[in-house]
């Protein structure tokens, strides 16, 4: 007897976000027919032509304001959650749409209430749990950010059939943080976005960005947790010694920027650190094919999509040393880290002088990519579905 499996995107195509959703959609439609019928159902009508290029069957349902911000209060005031998952279907039309598919399992891609608030089997993604071990930055230390999460994610804990994760970290991260039991909670890592595989120089490209010859990448929003900081210090201490070295940095202007500009400035290297501003998706494989290296020295985690983007394309790479990223590198990446700018000079150094370092790291990190990709994706997805439905 096949089972049904539902896939629920409740959110507009956007960021990193987007790039596992078409994953996960990917994933979904590659279940085997003989043994699983799938549906999705989506809330942004901007996701009606990703899921009609894998013939994924669909529905759009409005996520209605008068239903989030119902559940939304009843949770906040600590209502019992078991009276609205009784009350919701007969209340919202979205609740009453994901239990007219009857579906034996429903995968939420995004750790939203939606997965917890609607009485429907759930395996719910929660990709890292940063409020919680990295307070120090203002973007984790806002009160209502930590308020929301310690709200949705003990009652996706509580409710759904399964967690995904991103690594044994990530894994580790929602046991001890939630009691969660460790066979409840499966790792289901990243993979590299569908527009790295795109081999064509876009039009115009030398024209409008107009790249150094030679240059280090750090593709990241300015967020105080992506510590451009300290690779701008790494940087400046190796410029006496390297006068040519040359930093690209991609991003859009707000967060931190003007912090990072500013120390730019003070320190004198307005000449070597190139700010190009949001770069878009399409153009974004062709940074990673000039690029010497990509360094990327960012204190969250437990993983992050960058590295396999560089893997993929044969950009060398150095990244943090914390949480699941030498996990996630798995020996294709030279580690330091984060907080020493001695360590983070130390690599750039040896990416920026040695051509045979750089070509074994673009041979292990292609090896790496060949290991883990969409067709693994898919295969690790069915085998937890089996586990979580069983």
């Amino acid at each position: 007897m096949t089972k049904k499996i539902g896939l629920f995107l409740g959110s507009r195509p956007s960021g990193g976000e987007f790039q596992y959703n078409l994953s996960m959609i990917d994933a979904v439609a590659a279940l085997p027919p003989d043994q699983y019928s799938v549906r999705a159902i989506y809330t942004s009508k901007m996701w009606v032509k990703h899921l009609a290029a894998c013939n994924l069957p669909s529905r759009f349902v409005p996520n209605g304001f008068w239903s989030r911000a119902s559940s939304l209060l009843w949770t906040r005031i600590g209502l019992p959650l078991g009276l609205w998952r009784m009350m919701s279907p007969k209340l919202f039309s979205l609740a009453s749409a994901l239990l007219h598919e009857k579906c034996d399992l429903w995968i939420f891609p995004h750790p939203t209430a939606r997965s917890f608030q609607i009485p429907v089997a759930s395996l719910v993604s929660i990709h890292d749990l940063m409020h919680r071990y990295e307070r120090r930055f203002p973007e984790s230390a806002s009160r209502w950010e930590y308020y929301n999460r310690e709200i949705n994610l003990p009652n996706i804990c509580k409710w759904s059939q399964g967690v995904l994760v991103d690594s044994e970290v990530g894994r580790q991260h929602v046991a001890e943080s939630y009691n969660l039991a460790i066979n409840r909670i499966h790792v289901l890592p990243y993979i590299p976005p569908r527009y790295v595989l795109k081999a064509e120089t876009p039009p115009d490209f030398d024209a409008r960005y107009n790249l150094p010859a030679k240059f280090i990448f750090y593709p990241a929003q300015f967020w105080e947790h992506k510590n451009h900081k300290k690779l701008i210090e790494a940087v400046s201490i190796l410029k006496s010694e390297l006068p040519d070295l040359k930093l690209v940095l991609t991003g859009s202007p707000k967060n931190a920027y003007e912090k990072v500009v500013e120390m730019i400035r003070g320190l004198k290297l307005t000449d070597d650190v190139v700010i190009l501003g949001y770069v878009p998706d399409d153009d974004m494989p062709e940074f990673y094919r000039r690029a010497r290296a990509l360094v990327m020295p960012t204190y969250y985690g437990p993983t992050n999509i960058p590295p396999l983007e560089a893997f993929s394309l044969g950009c060398p790479v150095a990244i943090s040393s914390v949480y699941a990223m030498p996990e996630q590198a798995g020996g294709a990446a030279l580690l330091f880290d984060p907080e020493s700018v001695e360590e983070i000079a130390d690599c750039i150094k040896r990416l920026w002088v040695d051509d045979a370092l750089c070509t074994l790291l673009a041979e292990q990190g292609k090896r790496r990519a060949q290991s883990w990709g969409q067709k693994q994706f898919n295969e690790r997805l069915h085998s937890i579905v089996e586990q979580v439905i069983q």
